[in-house]
């Protein structure tokens, strides 16, 4: 069964944040909330875009358009600059609405772990988007990974990379009370709890509701609603 949530406006079209902003100020509904926090960390990172996106009254206005979202193999992003710089601000967010189960941290003052594999150039704009954050009262760590690496402890796990046979082997080996992020084609059915998906050039996700329950993590329902899809049961 899927749940498909509805979007009023087109408020996630990467254009130049400036007049994005206000745009998802006054949209309504969850997308625009999530959209502008996201967009909002985001900004903070950014030190430069391309000139059409700084104009958004020239001809050129919504762009730079991201691309498949194909992922990023060997450690080298064949994504655009701003699309990693919305999925690592999205990373950063899903935190903030998950809920690990008793045990995953050693004590109160353990951080927030993040591995990246596959996406050195991603991991990058993380660490920076994440450098004096904290979530719950907690401080994030981010740790660049291997492929051979993928069972150390972690909270969050983000497996780039378009090849859903890799992905698919990296998130079986994956450690339990883990959320696992990917951005392959059928990312949910190689096992992650979110897989990222570009959809009329905007970065969207979608969510498993059986895999974050097999994670024993769970995930607010601010974050359903604001998903691309939501899956439960088998397809």
């Amino acid at each position: 069964m899927f749940y498909d949530s509805k979007m009023t406006k087109n408020v996630t079209r990467l254009r130049a944040f400036p007049a994005t902003l206000p745009a998802l100020r006054q949209g309504a509904g969850g997308w625009g909330w999530l959209c502008c926090a996201v967009l909002c960390a985001v900004q903070a990172t950014v030190i430069a875009l391309p000139a059409a996106a700084q104009n958004p009254g020239s001809g050129n206005a919504a762009s730079p358009a991201v691309g498949p979202g194909n992922g990023q193999g060997n450690g080298q992003s064949s994504g655009s600059a701003l699309e990693r710089h919305v999925k690592a601000a999205f990373l950063y967010k899903f935190l903030g609405y998950a809920e690990f189960p008793p045990g995953a941290f050693f004590d109160g003052g353990s951080p927030v772990t993040i591995g990246v594999i596959g996406a050195d150039e991603l991991a990058a704009e993380l660490a920076r988007a994440v450098a004096g954050r904290t979530i719950h009262n907690r401080p994030v760590v981010v740790r660049v990974l291997r492929d051979t690496d993928v069972q150390v402890p972690l909270h969050l796990l983000f497996v780039g990379g378009a090849d859903p046979v890799r992905v698919g082997r990296l998130v079986r080996q994956a450690g339990a009370a883990m959320l696992v992020v990917t951005e392959c084609e059928d990312g949910l059915r190689q096992g992650s709890v979110i897989n990222f998906r570009i959809i009329d050039e905007r970065v969207r996700f979608d969510v498993s509701l059986d895999a974050a329950e097999r994670n024993g993590i769970k995930l607010s329902s601010r974050l359903l609603t604001v998903a691309n899809r939501v899956q439960k049961g088998v397809q």
